[in-house]
């Protein structure tokens, strides 16, 4: 991947724009978690509902710290034993953070990724990306940047191609409080 592409990408971002980019298993939509209308476009091009919340994908876990309540380290143990990688942790979010990312949850859906266009991407952007897949309402996720244009056409600001991460399924979605599997790796439902 060359460095202009991923340039390119973080511009988009800066400049207020939803992109695509590849993940662990599908290809991901994403925006600045800081940018409100950004976050009301993605929801509307994907035609998701505001109420489900989102995922903040990040490159460690410093990127995410300033969205999430402070938690005892033995609870943190599980959630860092499986970062950087594709299980998605459900943490308690800071009163601050906004209802368009967490919905109607109290906690805010998060990842450290393994990829390394999503390591690139959100190193080079300076902290997390708001990421749920590339898909609209009821259809399945894009897994190549083709099937992101053939469900978006046009309507992003950019797509960063590149091979999504050889995952069969979606990643796993635990909480971090219980320990409980909300949506296992083999769940298609995004």
């Amino acid at each position: 991947m060359s460095d202009k592409a991923i340039n390119d990408a973080v511009q988009a971002l800066r400049n207020g724009g939803v992109i695509a980019y590849p993940t662990e298993s599908v290809y991901g939509l994403g925006c600045d978690p800081a940018n409100i209308e950004s976050i009301k476009r993605l929801l509307a091009l994907k035609q998701r509902q505001r109420d489900k919340g989102l995922i903040l994908i990040a490159a460690d876990f410093s990127q995410l710290t300033p969205y999430l309540v402070d938690i005892d380290e033995r609870l943190q143990q599980p959630v860092r034993a499986s970062w950087p990688g594709p299980v998605t942790w459900l943490w308690p979010a800071r009163s601050d953070v906004s209802r368009w990312l967490r919905g109607q949850h109290d906690t805010l859906a998060v990842r450290v990724s393994a990829h390394p266009l999503v390591v690139r991407l959100c190193d080079q952007f300076g902290g997390a990306l708001v990421s749920t897949s590339a898909n609209l309402a009821q259809q399945p996720p894009a897994r190549s940047a083709q099937q992101v244009r053939d469900q978006f056409g046009d309507s992003l600001d950019y797509i960063l191609e590149g091979e999504t991460g050889g995952r069969a399924t979606p990643t796993e979605i635990r909480d971090l409080l219980s320990g409980s599997v909300i949506r296992a790796a083999e769940d298609s439902s995004l």
